[in-house]
């Protein structure tokens, strides 16, 4: 189980690189953890965690992770191997990684959660209600939504609606609510058929109250936290991390939020004040954090959206901001999400997506 093999290497990262390159490595190894190196001498290791701190503090993805990593990180030296304290620092930690490392500090092999425990994700689990807003027209996919509510557009052989349920459902059996209208009458029709093993109410409305009005039929419902996403949107990450992350930061409402690159296809000019160039920038390349429609949301909030008004999403936390509430951000990969509600991106998921 502790036996060196060259297949460590693929957990290697330099400290010259930068988030975006953390970001890739991390979905092409499997996990949230990796070793900094350099010329195979053990510099620290950078989580997931890290990068969304750093991302938080005014980071992008070209910030290089040198000043990012934990330089003191746990790691065992090859003399001292055994399995039983191997595996207990792993329970006691939930380490994903632990680096083997020799007396002068080089990498001689990394022990991961899965050599101990089998190659079966480790899904963490979580007690939390979902809310998802459908009852929008979807008019950005007509025709498709001239016959079909937009949550039962099929990606392949799944509905979107399916599809945010099973990512969500992977991590417990939790409740699912369900706002409707356009077409509503279909989306229950259909559920009712597919007969799902997880609970599901539906908030009917008998007009369009926006991406938060639905919510004040449920004023009193939940006593915890409780997720609400859009309805064609669809995520890669780990609720129970969101939902810790919520709790830890003591907000009122926590938005996902994706890291994102857009790169301006001219020059950039900055003229000075009396009138001349003063720099020129080629394809100059902003970076943003832009709201992904995945929140977890503290139910004493729910007593601000009026009864049975149009009311978005966005209505709700201008009024929190007002009151100087906490309103807290998880910054995610831009990878780790896709907006199917838009042709382009659809097409791209159907495509990816199994």
């Amino acid at each position: 189980m502790t036996s060196s093999n060259k297949s460590h290497l693929k957990f290697f990262i330099s400290p010259e690189s930068t988030i975006r390159d953390t970001f890739s490595q991390f979905k092409a190894v499997g996990i949230n953890c990796l070793v900094v190196v350099q010329k195979s001498k053990f510099l620290g290791t950078i989580t997931d965690g890290d990068i969304r701190k750093a991302l938080l503090d005014n980071g992008n993805m070209r910030t290089s992770i040198d000043k990012i990593y934990q330089k003191n990180a746990f790691s065992v030296n090859e003399k001292n191997l055994n399995d039983q304290e191997i595996k207990q620092a792993f329970l006691k930690n939930h380490f994903s990684l632990i680096p083997i490392v020799n007396s002068k500090k080089n990498i001689v092999n990394i022990i991961t959660w899965f050599d101990f425990f089998g190659k079966k994700a480790v899904i963490k689990k979580l007690k939390a209600p979902m809310v998802i807003m459908a009852g929008g027209k979807g008019t950005r996919m007509a025709p498709f939504t001239n016959i079909l509510p937009k949550p039962l557009i099929p990606i392949n052989n799944q509905t979107v609606i399916e599809r945010i349920i099973g990512s969500f459902q992977k991590h417990g059996k939790n409740d699912i609510y369900i706002s409707i209208n356009f077409k509503g009458a279909i989306l229950k029709a259909y559920f009712q058929e597919l007969n799902p093993s997880y609970n599901i109410s539906f908030i009917e409305e008998s007009k369009p109250l926006g991406t938060a009005g639905a919510l004040s039929k449920l004023n009193k419902k939940f006593k915890t936290p409780f997720f609400l996403t859009n309805c064609d949107v669809l995520f890669d990450v780990n609720y129970k991390d969101i939902l810790d992350h919520h709790k830890k930061n003591k907000s009122l409402i926590t938005l996902v939020a994706s890291a994102k690159e857009i790169t301006i296809p001219y020059g950039s000019l900055q003229i000075s004040e009396d009138g001349y160039l003063s720099k020129f920038q080629e394809k100059p390349v902003l970076d943003y954090l832009i709201n992904s429609g995945l929140y977890v949301i503290d139910p004493s909030v729910l007593a601000h959206i009026p009864n049975n008004k149009y009311f978005d999403i966005t209505d709700l936390i201008s009024v929190l901001l007002k009151e100087n509430h906490n309103i807290g951000v998880y910054p995610i990969d831009d990878d780790q999400w896709v907006d199917v509600g838009q042709w382009e991106e659809y097409k791209k998921a159907v495509s990816k997506i199994k």
